[in-house]
């Protein structure tokens, strides 16, 4: 009987399969996404043409009479990766409907399960219904409904439907931590969208929110042209603001959203934001403008005041051209100098706007990375030369190759950079003036005119392993650079920019070169305990070289960040760029260890001192910037240099460098950490010290102290606040404190930031930020959470 009916059976599963397939649909937020595959329709499902059909129940049988298959007890039914239970099912074949009764359970094969008590479905799958309709997706999102009806084969209609992203509580009858309710929720299989009616927003089991209707799409669109979830900003000078933004898809590859925010005090700005994704990369063009309707609630005298009509074009590109070459840029262009930074558009307010243009090539052993940058300042003051203070560099080009054979037994290696760049005003920090002190030189970061560079160096090294464990790898090197220069020398600038020690070279042609013999020797000592396990590793370096050509005679764009510590104590040249470079003979001697225990505990330390063996000691000749200066290393002897660190299992951890004086072990610089975290509490110290160092503009000693903490107080709330305090001035610097909560369906976080400038009062300021995020839904923003949350 079984096998002659095979075909009804077959029917009869399919019907029910995709019947209860088209009745899982779900709400969702519309994303801003690139193009995605085309949606399938609801009603198509999946099932291999040799599929096989695996029914099984307690009893089986056929009335011929009325042409009723019933199944009943137990039954299951597997069928081309669909799995359903249930009690009992049916199917007449006079009147065409299949039901099935009694704890249904269908689990479709992307991991979505139905439940429901009752489901009646004609066998041309177009109309039918579901009591106690319940269901699960795979993100652990749930929709449920009083009954689910099917219309037309297009439409699926939920009588009372609830849908939510939160887990069912424990505890009986509490409802879930939000949820949406609808009288009516109709999902349409040809607009794929989800219309809830007479929808509302319910939070903590009480709505706080009523739509007449609300329409997203369903569970199978990617993108969806659409209204977005609003954000809020309050500020003081723009008052408060509410922005609407609208999604909309252009096309499978292009896509834009468009922005209205309304400020109380400035009036509406209008953002656009277009997004096109090729073959082989993005492009993503940005405008935004305003009509102030306020300007002089701004300071008088600043661009924020003085300028009514505002905007800007933005434009941010990122391609490959091949898997090894890729190329890009990212520029804004704005009216005045202030605007994305006074109205907060994101990825565009930093203090400075990096515009770039690359091209970039990555090999097995090299690579190749040519860039052009404009600096763009953004401040509010009209009269500042701060941006025409900052170099155009068109461009900067830097080259690493690595021979892939074996060349004398070691590895020889070559490296380029070509630096062209110019300058309009001189970035001079006047330390005879701000200090006071006539013998201090000026710090010259940047000299106007142009620079031009090319450095290239060639290096050979090689690794010998003794038997007793010695390792030795001994160095030859070669550079040369060339400059072409027209730069203003600084003596020549105006007063009182003229207090400089060294030399300039004025010529419009220079040339330096450096030859270097070196050599490096380590001897790892292993020594093992019955729970431990520690490597004690002396490290000795020299290096022979001539000195440093027109030492300080030449400008300094890219060496002028220099701290010496423990971390580039072993390395050959401890200058950051290329247009300064370590000469004379040095040698580096330290020790490095490590060690492992086996209750958890681990160590690592770095102690050493560097030494001016012969020649120029290229950290103690005048430089235009200072760099050298004050660092450690401008006499023969170096100072000590170090750090320590330890991790626990207990979750404490602590870390520390330091730098003390060669003659009387004098604290100089340095930073101690610790912290501890586990599943309940993290918190966190930060100790910085820096002694005075004149030439770089400060007379007295720098010591802050930062702190931050974090307390799960209980499950999902936290609390989290910081505090720094600067010691010399005996004042708090910055201080906030937030709580936030978050479970599995819900975001939520609320932080205050106050910051003190203890130099100029104008640059402190606070903000407050607020976030909430309904997982699926979207996120509702005051202010920047971000920034506040610290």
């Amino acid at each position: 009987m079984a096998a002659a009916n095979r075909k009804h059976t077959r029917r009869l599963t399919a019907a029910l399969l995709i019947g209860a397939a088209v009745s899982l649909c779900m709400t969702g937020s519309a994303g801003v996404v690139y193009a995605q595959s085309a949606p399938k329709t609801v009603t198509e499902v999946k099932v291999p043409a040799d599929s096989k059909l695996i029914l099984s129940a307690n009893d089986l049988t056929y009335n011929r009479d009325s042409q009723i298959v019933t199944v009943s007890g137990a039954v299951q039914i597997y069928y081309g990766g669909y799995k359903m239970v249930a009690q009992r099912v049916e199917y007449n074949q006079k009147t065409g409907r299949m039901m099935a009764i009694g704890n249904i359970e269908l689990v479709t094969p992307d991991g979505n399960r139905m439940y429901g008590d009752k489901m009646d479905i004609t066998d041309n799958f177009k109309d039918g219904f579901v009591n106690a309709l319940r269901i699960e997706m795979p993100d652990n999102t749930r929709l449920a409904a009083e009954k689910g009806e099917r219309v037309g084969g297009t439409q699926m209609i939920l009588t009372k439907g609830v849908y939510t992203a939160c887990l069912p509580c424990s505890e009986g009858g509490r409802a879930p931590l939000w949820q949406v309710k609808a009288k009516r929720v109709v999902q349409n299989g040809e607009t794929h969208t989800v219309r809830l009616e007479h929808a509302r927003f319910e939070l903590f089991g009480h709505p706080i929110a009523y739509l007449p209707w609300i329409e997203v799409p369903d569970n199978t669109v990617k993108r969806k042209s659409g209204f977005l979830f609003p954000t809020f900003s309050a500020a003081e000078n723009l008052g408060f603001g509410a922005s609407i933004p609208y999604y909309y898809v252009i096309s499978p590859s292009m896509d834009a959203t468009l922005t209205a925010t309304g400020y109380t005090t400035q009036g509406l700005l209008l953002e656009g934001e277009f997004r096109q994704r090729l073959e082989n990369g993005t492009h993503i063009l940005r405008v935004a403008g305003i009509d102030q309707a306020s300007p002089s609630t701004f300071d008088a005298g600043t661009s924020d005041a003085e300028h009514s009509a505002r905007g800007l074009v933005a434009s941010k590109g990122d391609f490959r051209i091949n898997p090894r070459w890729a190329f890009g840029w990212d520029a804004m262009l704005q009216s005045d100098n202030n605007f994305a930074r006074t109205y907060n558009l994101k990825g565009l307010k930093e203090s400075t706007h990096v515009n770039q243009a690359y091209l970039t090539g990555i090999g097995k052993r090299n690579y190749f990375d040519m860039r052009a940058f404009y600096f763009d300042v953004q401040d509010a003051t009209t009269t500042s030369f701060t941006e025409k203070q900052q170099p155009i560099v068109y461009p900067a080009l830097d080259y690493h190759y690595v021979d892939p054979k074996s060349v004398a037994g070691g590895e020889l290696s070559a490296t380029v950079n070509f630096t062209n760049l110019s300058r309009d005003n001189a970035d001079v920090l006047d330390n005879t003036l701000n200090l006071g002190d006539s013998n201090l030189n000026d710090r010259f970061l940047g000299l106007p005119g142009t620079d031009t560079r090319l450095s290239t160096e060639l290096q050979w090294q090689r690794t010998f392993t003794s038997d007793q464990g010695l390792v030795l790898t001994p160095l030859v090197a070669a550079r040369g650079d060339v400059f072409g220069l027209s730069m203003d020398s600084p003596t020549s600038l105006a007063p009182p920019y003229n207090t400089y020690d060294g030399g300039f070279e004025d010529g419009n042609l220079a040339g330096r070169g450096l030859l270097t013999a070196g050599l490096e020797a380590k001897y790892p000592i292993l020594v093992s305990t019955d729970n431990s396990t520690h490597v004690f590793e002396p490290i000795a370096q020299i290096y022979a070289r001539n000195n440093e050509e027109l030492a300080g005679q030449l400008p300094n764009e890219d060496a002028q960040s220099f701290v010496f510590d423990a971390m580039n104590l072993f390395n050959r040249d401890k200058f950051s760029g290329f247009d300064r470079v370590e000469g004379g003979t040095r040698a580096n001697l330290g020790i490095r260890y490590t060690g492992d225990f086996d209750n958890g505990y681990k160590l690592q330390s770095i102690f050493g001192q560097s030494y001016q063996v012969a020649g120029l000691n290229s950290y103690s000749t005048p430089d235009l910037v200072g760099a050298g200066a004050d660092s450690g290393l401008e006499t023969s002897t170096s100072d000590y240099v170090g750090m320590f660190g330890i991790n626990t299992p207990q979750g404490i951890s602590l870390a520390t460098s330091y730098r003390l004086d060669e003659k009387d072990l004098d604290y100089r610089r340095g930073d101690t950490a610790v912290g501890f975290s586990n599943d309940i509490f993290q918190a966190s110290l930060i100790y910085t010290h820096i002694a005075a160092q004149p030439q770089y503009g400060f007379i007295t000693d720098n010591d802050e102290i930062q702190t931050r903490a974090q307390v799960k107080f209980k499950e999902y709330w936290s609390v989290f606040g910081t505090v720094a305090y600067d010691l010399n001035s005996s004042e708090v610097t910055r201080q906030g404190i937030g709580l936030s909560y978050e479970d599995e369906c819900t975001i939520f976080s609320i932080a205050y930031l106050s910051k003190k400038d203890t130099v100029s009062a104008s640059a402190s300021d606070w903000s407050i930020g607020a976030r909430i995020t309904f997982r699926t839904l979207g996120d509702i923003n005051l202010g920047n959470v971000a920034e506040s949350t610290f």
